[in-house]
């Protein structure tokens, strides 16, 4: 057998013809290699319905490097040859095929890195790692914009971003942003009210085809025991399908997506968000494309503002700012615990089995999709975890694990950082910590739920508003360091010691099980 010149990796969440990895391919010289491994699945338990997004991606991206010409050496999860890792099954298939180098784009996550790097080593084969272009802002230029700075603000990064490359800028002033002002957040933080969302788009979803429906069959029956259902997958798995979602959001959902980004509604999981980023973090869309198609909304008089610019920080801003994050500060950033936090996560966060309206809401909706939104995720699961002191890496490996979406890039700054504040203030400028009283007013699930958000103590005392006030007591010297929890810690200073007596009493029943639990319903 001839030898290779190169041996192209592809990995799960780098579906793009367009990458790096391709520069200069000649399919006379070249081949491109993917694999599914069930390592992928279990090093975190993954969920079903985050298994089947990205194996029935990779086997439809095959087809599409099929169709490009590009000679493919791709192994399937039941091939009776896989070797169950990643590694492994480098290993083996640059013995059989003996290509005189490795070729790949910067994968997102740095356990992969190192694992492949280590088995290019073993085989004295020298791996080429591109810049992976898929992204506005390299990793070497956010070192450069992170230099010399104690702390890391997104809003001065997504400025920066903003007037670098000209998008909802004065036409006639580079440094002015369109409209005066630089975010509408308080333009973009209203609930739906009594009368309920009205009447929302249906969601841009994709029957499975056949190729997925055998994707769903074989992780139905290998992956028996993990978490998830399929029965209503969706999600776009080609760049055709992505593309039609992406044009069904502008079109449909992002007029009024700025309005309603932080409101819940019990049993409506989609409402006016855009369900996009499992397909911008597999690369079947590129951030560049949903950005433009976002910004021409507003130039064609389609979408305000408001809403057109609160959309585009989450791509331009957020997004970008976090995978800098997580390649400037790895691999420490990964052990990082700033509040000692060492309870461990709930069994009920696997299943859903909580009395607590508003989470059983977000983790049944998570279990059955593998979807919440950035609210659900930071204010009600997130929230729920930092305050009753969850280790941080077993609150990482369970968003991880759940959602479609989970890169480790964007998922691990996310979850240790802005949700659990195990950075000690990287990234969040103070704990996001509230007490039930936020959810009653963004949605109307403590209606129909047995705790009362307005008692800290008590049988009837919500567990949000108890843990608050326990996170307040357990870590009152911290933050009366910080300017931006004055008030809450000068709250906290009226409650007496018999008050105080009362919500230590009731964290240590949550936290023993007692109080929260489906047997409590």
């Amino acid at each position: 057998m001839a030898e290779l010149r190169s041996l192209v990796l592809v990995l799960g969440d780098q579906l793009d013809l367009e990458a790096a990895a391709f520069d200069g391919f000649e399919r006379q010289l070249d081949a491109v290699w993917m694999a599914e491994v069930v390592d992928e699945s279990t090093h975190v338990w993954s969920s079903r319905p985050r298994t089947v997004m990205f194996l029935a991606a990779m086997r439809h991206f095959a087809l599409a490097l099929q169709s490009a010409s590009r000679p493919l050496h791709y192994t399937r999860l039941d091939a009776p040859d896989n070797r169950g890792s990643l590694a492994e099954q480098l290993r083996s298939d640059i013995e059989r095929l003996r290509p005189a180098r490795l070729v790949m784009t910067a994968p997102g996550d740095w356990r992969v890195l190192q694992v492949l790097e280590a088995v290019a080593e073993s085989c004295a084969v020298p791996l080429e790692v591109r810049e992976d272009r898929h992204f506005f802002v390299s990793v070497r230029e956010f070192a450069a914009h992170a230099r010399g700075r104690k702390s890391l603000r997104m809003e001065y990064f997504y400025r920066e971003q903003r007037k670098r490359h000209r998008v909802l800028m004065d036409p006639q002033n580079e440094d002015t942003p369109l409209g005066g002002q630089w975010n509408f957040d308080a333009e973009n933080r209203e609930a739906f009210g009594t009368a309920g969302p009205g009447a929302v788009p249906a969601r841009c979803g994709f029957e499975p085809d056949a190729l997925t429906c055998e994707v769903i069959a074989l992780v139905t029956q290998r992956f028996a025991q993990h978490p998830g259902r399929l029965d209503s997958f969706a999600w776009p798995v080609t760049r055709a399908h992505a593309l039609q979602a992406l044009q069904a959001f502008v079109q449909q959902r992002l007029p009024l997506f700025g309005r309603y980004q932080d409101a819940m509604w019990p049993g409506d999981p989609w409402l006016y968000h855009a369900h996009l980023s499992a397909a911008l973090n597999l690369k079947l869309l590129n951030p560049r494309e949903v950005v433009a198609a976002a910004a021409a909304a507003y130039d064609a008089g389609q979408a305000p503002l408001a809403s057109v610019e609160g959309f585009v920080r989450q791509i331009l801003g957020w997004r970008e700012y976090v995978r800098g994050i997580y390649w400037t500060q790895m691999p420490g950033y990964l052990e990082r615990n700033t509040l000692g936090a060492d309870e461990d996560l709930p069994n009920w966060y696997w299943t859903g089995a909580t009395d607590m309206a508003c989470l059983r809401d977000a983790l049944e909706q998570t279990l059955t999709h593998g979807y919440a939104n950035h609210i659900q995720r930071l204010m009600v699961t997130g929230l729920y975890a930092l305050m009753l002191g969850v280790q941080p890496k077993q609150v990482h490996a369970w968003y991880l694990a759940v959602y479609v979406d989970a890169v480790e890039w964007v998922e691990l700054p996310n979850t240790l950082g802005m949700s659990q504040y195990a950075d000690g203030g990287l990234m969040a400028s103070k704990p996001y910590v509230a007490t039930g009283r936020y959810i009653e007013r963004m949605s109307p699930h403590c209606k129909g739920c047995r705790y009362d958000p307005a008692q800290r103590s008590g049988e009837n005392a919500c567990p949000f508003t108890t843990l608050y006030w326990d996170f307040l007591m357990r870590h009152e010297a911290l933050l009366a360091k910080n300017p931006r929890m004055a008030l809450q810690v000068k709250n906290l200073a009226r409650l007496d010691a018999t008050q105080r007596q009362g919500v230590a009493a009731r964290a240590a029943a949550i936290r023993r099980g007692e109080v929260g639990g489906a047997a409590h319903a």
